[in-house]
């Protein structure tokens, strides 16, 4: 039986009902847990909003740092692209619920967690799953799949059957479902739904057009060290006030809007809209310091393993085996992934213009010089390479020429 649940609690419509739901479907005492990891909301109002539905152990915390110093910056030392586009916004902060999620019902003797996740999206498979990961025995209370109620008219009227109070008014519908935090702002739903249809300019919040963004580009300098941005223009930054920063620096540039068709791991395809100004800025930073201190075939690998490492993250499995094995390899690549970028932001598009590392660059330009290099690259050592390399060419023409015959 069931005696206590830690629930993830907005303080919205939707968790404000799961909240009574749990205490009379369950006959449960509910622990909220509320994070702001930059979703750019006041978090504290959910401590009256709880207090008003009788939950007596109440966490608010302010996991900004730790969201992108241990979860944001391990995935984009990897490059991470997930289906070529998407930048894993959403998908990178579950993991982190999960982990306080379960960390809060050891503490609090709970046996259950809750969540809010709909039975037709990703974020279900990635709470339970990283709870799993955590927590073998913990039991997930998922009311999206338990419940009967199907629509916002339905939870409302559940709110005045159970005198809720809550901030939403009927008639007045958000236009679509919107997921933020310090990587991104998520937008699905509504004329969404219509992959042929454009979105609507007023969607947008975190970035300007890149047509109405600033006629004169703006240079700046990320620094890296050990694969991670430590500073902006020279001046040294937390993980969470630099990514705030680019943010900031990328949206009035108008850099960082995807619109994409995504296919869920549940099976079905998703189109979505994003904003991730500061990730865009951040991975193309991140490339160009890689492409002068990493070893070429190194460079390849983790090209070449990064959709496999998106697609664990994409898909809830964060904290599986397979990831920390990878994450291993990753963070190893990484040491010499010591420098700086050097970018250009103009109406919607980051360029390289410069890129530099003091003491991990492999970049020498004695060797690649066109003019006299002093013998440091013999180019008559390419003949005998060209002719090995071309052996197995030259066996295979052959025979193909036999079999003409």
């Amino acid at each position: 039986m069931t005696k206590k649940v830690v629930l993830a609690y907005s303080g919205g419509l939707d968790t404000s009902v799961i909240c009574r739901w749990l205490q009379e479907t369950y006959q449960a005492e509910v622990v909220t847990f509320t994070a702001d990891i930059g979703q750019g909301e006041e978090v504290e109002p959910a401590r009256t909003k709880a207090q008003a539905m009788g939950v007596n152990e109440i966490y608010i915390e302010d996991l900004r740092e730790e969201f992108v110093r241990d979860f944001v910056y391990p995935m984009f030392r990897a490059n991470t692209l997930y289906e070529g586009e998407y930048l894993l916004g959403t998908s990178i902060a579950r993991p982190l619920i999960a982990k306080r999620l379960v960390e809060i019902a050891r503490q609090t003797g709970a046996d259950a967690i809750s969540h809010g996740a709909t039975g037709k999206g990703n974020d279900q498979v990635r709470f339970e799953l990283g709870a799993y990961a955590l927590e073998p025995d913990i039991q997930v209370i998922a009311p999206w799949r338990e419940w009967n109620l199907t629509s916002r008219e339905a939870l409302m009227d559940f709110c005045e059957q159970h005198q809720i109070p809550v901030d939403y008014q009927r008639g007045q519908k958000s236009p679509y479902s919107m997921d933020a935090n310090l990587l991104h702002i998520s937008y699905e739903g509504d004329n969404l739904e219509d992959p042929w249809q454009a979105a609507d300019e007023e969607m947008w919040r975190w970035t300007v057009a890149p047509e109405q963004a600033p006629d004169q580009a703006q240079i700046i300098e990320i620094e890296f060290r050990a694969g991670d941005a430590v500073a902006i223009d020279g001046e040294p930054l937390g993980a969470a006030a630099l990514l705030t920063r680019l943010n900031e620096i990328g949206g009035s540039h108008g850099i960082g809007r995807s619109d994409l068709v995504e296919n869920r791991f549940v099976g079905m395809k998703s189109r979505g809209c994003y904003e991730t100004p500061g990730g865009t800025i951040l991975l193309k930073a991140h490339r160009a310091v890689e492409s002068i201190t990493l070893d070429r075939e190194v460079a390849h690998l983790k090209d070449e393993l990064m959709p496999r490492y998106a697609s664990m993250i994409y898909n809830g499995y964060w904290w599986s085996p397979e990831r920390k094995v990878l994450q291993a390899l990753i963070d190893e690549s990484q040491k010499t992934v010591n420098g700086r970028a050097k970018l250009k932001l103009y109406k919607g598009s980051v360029s390289v213009v410069g890129r530099q590392s003091d003491g991990d660059s492999l970049y020498d330009a004695h060797v690649v010089t066109f003019e006299d290099d002093g013998g440091a690259y013999h180019q008559r050592d390419a003949e005998g390479f060209i002719r090995l390399n071309a052996l197995r060419l030259r066996l295979g023409a052959k025979q193909g020429r036999k079999l003409l015959e």
